[in-house]
């Protein structure tokens, strides 16, 4: 019977899984992998792809895009304790984006003699053995393990998946031992453990008297709205939420969204900010969404009856959370709301359609005078030097095409982004879900692995290209051939940070002296910076934008290098901090 060591099975595992792609930043850790996939590539056997990334939080946030795309988990391999703390911001927005991923990361050796194979022979075994590795990313995983013997990798791994693949879907982290990965086992010793029989749990619908609650509510209702995050993580739902909304006249708003959740030229869409609407509304839903509103701004919400369909209620990792809710339902958010849609078009009649068909007509003025409002602000150009954010985002929505997925770091921008680039295409555009900055351009790599076809448009604000290990970026967009567009918006610090501030303290030292710690530019004259000569380092083709006028040409320039299979940055001076 032939004998192969762990690092065989566990690759054998990650094919029985349907795992695509390992994005990797490798070590001493993982030398018996590496032997094992030069084995197998000298067999022409097949294996997961191995995607080298310069840095970890380009390989984690890779696996996001792809997840994002695709609903799948990928694997990630990081080296020891160093390479899992370079992961574990990004491991955090991938936990609060709710996507799942295998982090792989080895362990020190344990022996230190030579006593087995694989044992410490280097300095760096001793000072990266750490007490409790597993510390970094505990708060941020749903499932961690050591992996103790060869002989349960199979195992092991059908279970990692599991967890990763569950409701609510997140990451999972395991602890590789080097000795562990070069054990020699009998391959009789090594059953399957198939997905269809140690797989995940999927959230469901909801028994038919809670749906006729809701359906009760929503019918009763005057002034019905909806606020969501992350329910268009399911393109299905998109479709379902805007004929619920249109059957019983909800205005939907999305506060920090993380995807796309109701087109935006629908005429339900209430836009980003739901102040004006809780302010107004008799029942509020709040649909798979992790903040809603900023409690301490929204006095009127406490009064509001509210409705809550997440497939995470209780926000269990938030420790502090603080939203009233009058009735909580847990579970697939497409499902529950065709279930409450069935049963709403079931009882409709006339007298009511035409009821809701008013209450839409009725809010046709303030769609015309919000309307009005983005048209004003996208033709305010600017000027040299200090380009209105507003007019950039308008003239890329000119630019760019419905089917374009645009991922949206513009930090305090970030709104007037909601505002001018709009989408009307489900997975067509990515917000920030945690609290990790950085995240757009690993993001933007891993949805271009993952749809080639498509056009990936990244919008940074400087101070977080900073954060997302840029030549990391296009070395590997360079290497593997993943043209994406970076928009750099440089405003020349931290706005967030000055504007943190001035909420706390409107009146204080930090305001009278302009003095917030947050300009990352000095105004001297021999001062540079030259993002778009990280990017032209590893091939990609870069425009620095100063003048509003030239922002067009700039635009077809960038698009017409990517779709020619070249990364483009724009880096676009926009009015300072």
């Amino acid at each position: 019977m032939p004998t192969y060591s762990t690092a065989h099975y566990f690759l054998e595992a990650l094919v029985d899984l349907g795992i695509d792609y390992i994005f990797a930043n490798l070590g001493t850790d993982h030398v018996p992998l590496i032997e094992e996939i030069a084995r197998w590539d000298s067999e022409g056997r097949r294996h997961p792809k191995v995607v080298l990334c310069p840095h970890e939080v380009v390989a984690v946030h890779m696996a996001a895009g792809y997840a994002f795309a695709t609903g799948r988990g990928q694997a990630v391999f990081v080296h020891v304790d160093a390479g899992t703390a370079n992961a574990c911001m990004a491991i955090q927005n991938l936990f609060r984006y709710r996507l799942p991923v295998m982090l792989f990361a080895g362990r020190a050796p344990f022996t230190l003699h030579g006593e087995l194979t694989g044992s410490r022979d280097t300095y760096v075994h001793f000072v990266q053995d750490s007490f409790d590795q597993a510390s970094i990313v505990r708060p941020y995983v749903k499932w961690e393990y050591t992996l103790p013997s060869g002989v349960v990798v199979k195992e092991a791994l059908a279970r990692a998946a599991a967890f990763m693949h569950s409701d609510p879907p997140g990451p999972v982290y395991m602890m590789l031992p080097r000795e562990t990965l070069a054990e020699i086992r009998d391959e009789q010793q090594m059953p399957g453990y198939p997905p269809a029989r140690y797989g995940s749990v999927k959230a469901g619908g909801i028994e038919p008297a809670r749906a006729r609650t809701v359906a009760d509510a929503l019918m009763a209702a005057e002034t019905p709205i909806a606020l969501t995050a992350y329910l268009g993580r399911n393109p299905d739902a998109v479709a379902v939420l805007e004929r619920l909304a249109l059957a019983c006249g909800i205005r939907v708003a999305e506060f920090n969204p993380v995807t796309m959740n109701i087109p935006q030229h629908s005429p339900c869409f209430a836009g980003g900010d739901p102040a004006a609407l809780i302010a107004n509304a008799d029942l509020g839903l709040l649909v798979d969404t992790d903040v809603p509103f900023v409690p301490q701004s929204v006095n009127a919400a406490d009064t509001l009856r509210w409705i809550q369909i997440d497939v995470d209620p209780l926000k269990a990792d938030i420790p502090m959370w603080g939203f009233a809710t009058d009735l909580r339902i847990q579970g697939d958010s497409a499902i529950i709301l065709q279930q409450v849609l069935e049963i709403v078009e079931a009882r409709a009649d006339e007298a009511y359609r035409t009821k809701v068909r008013r209450r839409i007509e009725g809010w046709e003025p303030i769609r015309e005078a919000g309307e009005a409002k983005r048209r004003s602000a996208a033709a305010q150009k600017g000027e040299p030097g200090a380009i209105n954010p507003g007019f950039l985002f308008a003239r890329l929505q000119a630019l760019l095409s419905e089917d374009d997925i645009v991922l949206n770091e513009a930090v305090r921008n970030a709104p007037v982004l909601q505002q001018q680039l709009r989408r009307t295409k489900p997975m067509t555009y990515v917000g920030l879900a945690g609290g990790g900055l950085g995240f757009s351009g690993g993001m933007a790599l891993g949805l271009k692995l993952a749809q080639p076809a498509r056009r990936i448009v990244q919008i940074v604000g400087d101070g977080a290209f900073h954060f997302s290990a840029p030549d990391a970026v296009y070395a590997v967009s360079q290497q593997y051939r993943l043209p994406i567009l970076t928009v750099v918006l440089d405003n020349g610090g931290w706005q967030a940070v000055k504007a943190s501030v001035q909420r706390v303290y409107p009146d204080g030292e930090a305001q009278q002296a302009d003095a917030f710690l947050s300009k990352l530019r000095t105004g001297r004259q021999d001062e540079q910076r030259r993002f778009v000569d990280i990017a032209r380092a590893f091939g990609a083709h870069g425009e620095r934008i100063t003048d509003p006028d030239g922002l067009d040409e700039a635009i077809a320039r960038c698009l017409y290098a990517i779709d020619a299979g070249c990364a483009a940055v724009m880096h676009v001076d926009v009015v300072p901090l």
